[in-house]
């Protein structure tokens, strides 16, 4: 079953919506899934962990062409360590391509900066009525015009990664819960 991905408004009550003023990018989308008992990071990690093939080459691709510009390397979106546990990990510790910012069993926020741009991006648990939902909400300040150039090329990809992705980690949950 396809779960219904949606692009929403970023929850007034996540903790990253006090990061959206003055933001050059910002977007959000949400899926209904079963209740879980995952957190909000085991969710992340378990999206990250199923990153679709065509994105980390995109990734590839990506970190070959702004190393010409001085953006750095990320390495693939899915390089997570599985064989650590969510529970594991504390702020600061590095996720894959980024960095626990504030972790919470209802909401994680990650974040990657350099001089050109900051990108948080958090994943929340929320019921809404009687369903549970995942958002995963993307904010990114830009530093300079370095960092809006990338931007202009980068934010009509994430508007199909992000659903991708959420496909995938959603099809996993309920497999998990299944299981």
């Amino acid at each position: 079953m396809n779960p219904t991905i949606t692009a929403i408004d970023i929850p007034s009550h996540s903790a990253i919506s006090r990061h959206v003023p003055g933001a050059h990018f910002h977007d959000c989308y949400e899926v209904p899934v079963q209740a879980t008992e995952a957190t909000a990071l085991e969710i992340y990690l378990g999206a990250v962990s199923h990153t679709p093939a065509w994105v980390n080459r995109l990734m590839a691709v990506r970190n070959r062409a702004v190393s010409w510009v001085g953006l750095k390397d990320l390495g693939p979106l899915g390089a997570v360590d599985v064989s650590k546990p969510a529970r594991a990990y504390r702020v600061g510790d590095r996720v894959g391509i980024f960095s626990v910012l504030q972790i919470g069993d209802d909401e994680v926020i990650l974040e990657d900066a350099d001089k050109h741009l900051r990108v948080k991006v958090s994943v929340c648990k929320f019921v809404k009525g009687s369903q549970t939902s995942v958002a995963v909400s993307t904010v990114v300040h830009t530093n300079n015009p370095l960092g809006r150039v990338y931007m202009l090329f980068v934010a009509p990809v994430h508007k199909r990664i992000v659903p991708a992705m959420l496909a995938r980690a959603t099809a996993a949950l309920s497999a998990a819960g299944a299981g």
